[in-house]
């Protein structure tokens, strides 16, 4: 991620740091690799080890969530999702994503192995990428308040 975006995101949890979780260490990376079956992805790597799960303009799930977030791990986001879609046959690629967020609505949004961020809207059966990457996702989003 680039460090004036890091800078920002550091300034704002200092000023509200119950949006910010708990960093992330290098043991739960590597758990979640290796139970979920994929690579995460640098930048989320980098985000989650500075704030751990935190809000973002968006609600960025890891494993220690900041107090508004709640409390489900990307382990728990993902395999509820992985389940579900395979239940019902839909969206395959979930099976190599991960899921870090919502939409509010319950439809997840995950990164997929190639580094796009997508929204897997249930509702309408279809995927829409939202950003190419996790760092685009946080710039679209993220402001200041």
């Amino acid at each position: 991620m680039k460090q004036k975006l890091i800078k920002r995101l550091q300034i704002f949890f200092d000023r509200h740091p119950s949006l910010r979780g708990k960093p992330a260490d290098i043991e739960q990376i590597t758990a979640a690799e290796q139970e979920l079956n994929i690579k995460l992805d640098e930048d989320y790597k980098e985000f989650i080890k500075l704030f751990g799960g935190a809000y973002a303009g968006l609600t960025i799930h890891a494993f220690e969530n900041g107090e508004s977030i709640g409390k489900e791990t990307i382990i728990e986001l993902t395999r509820y999702a992985r389940k579900l879609f395979n239940d019902i046959k839909l969206f395959p690629e979930i099976n190599t994503s991960l899921v870090i967020a919502d939409d509010g609505s319950g439809n997840p949004i995950a990164i997929e192995a190639d580094g796009s961020v997508v929204l897997f809207d249930l509702d309408i059966e279809k995927k829409r990428v939202i950003a190419c990457s996790f760092e685009r996702l946080i710039e679209q989003n993220f402001e200041e308040w």
